[in-house]
């Protein structure tokens, strides 16, 4: 068996230790160890290699952006801020059909401004907007599809782990990337809100609607998700305008939303004690993940298969959109068995360099922010997709009374505007990297 054919076969071999249960980090670790074996004869090189391996990726100035990033959305959990944030958008948009699951996407969308992560948005704002859903008569479908869809703003929106991730896998700038995040993002958001608006109209027995909040009270609700406000405008901002690097920024992130906690009288040492074995967890999961993604993607590097494949998708002449579009349908199908994360460390380092030699007639520092967005997009939408998206076992763990098909049926509609969002963001590059280049042609 040549190496190339070792590399094609480590695909499969992988995906059964993943089917069996088999932790990810763990099956990538001793797929990449027995590849390399099999590619060298020897044990030396691997274990040499997983000595300076571990200290070269965990040495990483850039990793420690994410037990911050991590902290910060413990912080933002137990300060009551998804709380504030969903009574601040049902005071706006409760009133209307579909209000109160459209105030649901809306506060998902504010909490994941300050926590990012797709699985923690879901699962907090999961456990404040269900029982309000519930009230007004929404069905299972529409209140859990809706709060699972929410829930993968956590991704897109910045701040997010995995944006970071992609960006050193990648190399790409983090605080562009950020900014070629929001707008996207914002319309994952309006595309959520419309789905709904469609549903309650298709269906308008579906939901009953509260009665309008007076002003006077509308103004309390939206001063009480000041504390939101003010961390994702330091934050970002400080990014954008280069007051801080994305590092100082989450730094800075923590401590203010720690804060918030402290002064909120949410936290003490027993909460505080737990937030920080929470990240502590998180961030050695993630890492042990990324630690296995390297090894093994070091195996398909001693296979020469990336290079290969570069060469011989060059060679057939296809057209980059094919190319594309058969990646972006490939991330969809593996985002329906896998996480987020695992599938970004993995994929990324063999896609991208692939990808990258294709004339999609942009620069490479434009293209790799906009192929990002694309990706980071369906993965998002992998979270959502039944069989096995994350996000509806998440939340149809929260509501035992409905039917884990019916959660399936409500995040269909969810996931037909992310299927249109991707098209549109693929057919109009500008659309994601308007931002960027304004900002930087403003502080040209």
């Amino acid at each position: 068996m040549t190496n190339f054919e070792l590399a094609l076969w480590s695909f499969p071999v992988l995906l059964v230790l993943i089917f069996i249960r088999l932790p990810i980090a763990l099956a990538m670790i001793l797929v990449g160890v027995g590849g390399a074996y099999l590619v060298t004869g020897t044990t030396m090189m691997t274990l040499n290699q997983l000595k300076t391996l571990t200290y070269g990726t965990f040495s990483n100035y850039s990793f420690s952006i994410i037990p911050l990033f991590l902290l910060m959305g413990q912080f933002a959990t137990l300060s009551g801020m998804s709380a504030a944030l969903f009574r601040a958008a049902e005071s706006f948009l409760g009133h209307k059909r579909g209000g109160v699951a459209m105030s649901a996407v809306g506060a998902c969308a504010g909490f994941g401004a300050i926590c990012g992560s797709s699985l923690a948005t879901a699962a907090t704002m999961g456990q404040v907007a269900l029982p309000e859903l519930r009230r007004y008569g929404y069905p299972g479908s529409l209140a859990t599809g809706a709060l699972a869809a929410g829930g993968t703003l956590g991704i897109l929106i910045p701040p997010s782990v995995i944006l970071v991730i992609y960006a050193i896998l990648a190399e790409q700038n983090i605080e562009k990337l950020f900014i070629a995040a929001l707008i996207p993002g914002i319309l994952a958001a309006i595309g959520y809100i419309v789905a709904i608006s469609i549903w309650v109209r298709v269906s308008p027995n579906a939901a009953a609607v509260r009665d309008p909040v007076p002003w006077p009270d509308r103004i309390r609700a939206l001063a009480a998700v000041w504390p939101v406000i003010t961390i994702f405008l330091v934050v970002v901002g400080g990014i954008y305008l280069g007051v801080f690097t994305p590092t100082e920024a989450a730094a800075v992130g923590a401590a203010g939303t720690g804060l918030v906690s402290l002064l909120s009288g949410q936290m003490n040492w027993t909460r505080l004690t737990q937030a920080i074995l929470a990240t502590a967890a998180s961030t050695a999961m993630i890492f042990l993940i990324i630690l296995g993604a390297g090894i093994y993607n070091n195996f398909l590097a001693l296979t020469q298969l990336p290079q290969a494949a570069s060469v011989w998708v060059g060679d057939q002449g296809f057209s980059p959109w094919l190319v594309l579009t058969a990646v972006l349908v490939m991330y969809l199908i593996f985002g329906c068995i896998m996480d987020s994360l695992s599938m970004v460390l993995l994929t990324v380092p063999i896609i991208f360099p692939i990808v990258s030699v294709l004339d999609f007639g942009m620069s490479a520092a434009d293209f790799g922010l906009w192929f990002g967005i694309l990706v980071l997009i369906v993965v998002e939408v992998g979270l959502i997709t039944p069989p096995v998206g994350m996000n509806l076992f998440i939340i149809n763990s929260m509501a035992r009374d409905t039917p884990i098909g019916q959660t399936y049926k409500g995040a269909l509609p969810f996931v037909l505007t992310d299927v249109v969002r991707v098209i549109v963001l693929a057919a109009f590059p500008a659309i994601t990297l308007s931002l960027v280049w304004f900002i930087d042609g403003f502080a040209g």
